[in-house]
């Protein structure tokens, strides 16, 4: 009995001659996006920050998005740049902070700056959650 393609076990191009698989391997350069990677480096200081203060770091959520909003609230400072955002936490919503990928992307050169900006940033406007200097959290923020 012939069975729709859909419940088949493997689906064939639209040709029919070969199995649809990637065209390179996941564990390839190219498989890697800008973002992708922008997203684990984010995620590496994540971890290491919450290594060293997990009191801190543990009720915050974090999250990247491309680029700020268009239109900052009125009572928001207007800077000529916007690489990060902060929202302290209210009425059940827990402390958020948000980094904005392209415009941290297009300060920096090179991946150890990248790395180093990513930090910093992160860095401080967990300092400024918290109301403490950045250099307690971070000795090494701003080198």
């Amino acid at each position: 009995m012939l069975q729709p393609p859909w419940d088949a076990r493997v689906y064939r191009n639209r040709h029919g001659r070969g199995v649809r698989t990637p065209t390179f391997g996941t564990r390839m350069p190219r498989y890697r996006t800008r973002s992708g990677l922008f997203d684990d480096m984010v995620a590496a200081q994540i971890r290491r920050l919450n290594g060293a203060w997990p009191e801190l770091i543990r009720p915050v959520q974090f999250a990247v998005e491309d680029v700020p909003p268009s239109d900052p609230a009125p009572w928001e400072e207007p800077r000529d740049m916007m690489t990060s955002r902060c929202f302290t936490a209210s009425h059940g919503i827990p402390a958020r902070v948000v980094l904005y990928r392209l415009p941290i992307q297009s300060h920096v050169r090179g991946r150890t700056e990248l790395q180093l900006a990513i930090r910093d940033e992160l860095v401080g406007r967990i300092a400024e959650l918290y109301g403490r200097r950045p250099e307690e959290i971070d000795p090494d923020w701003g080198l």
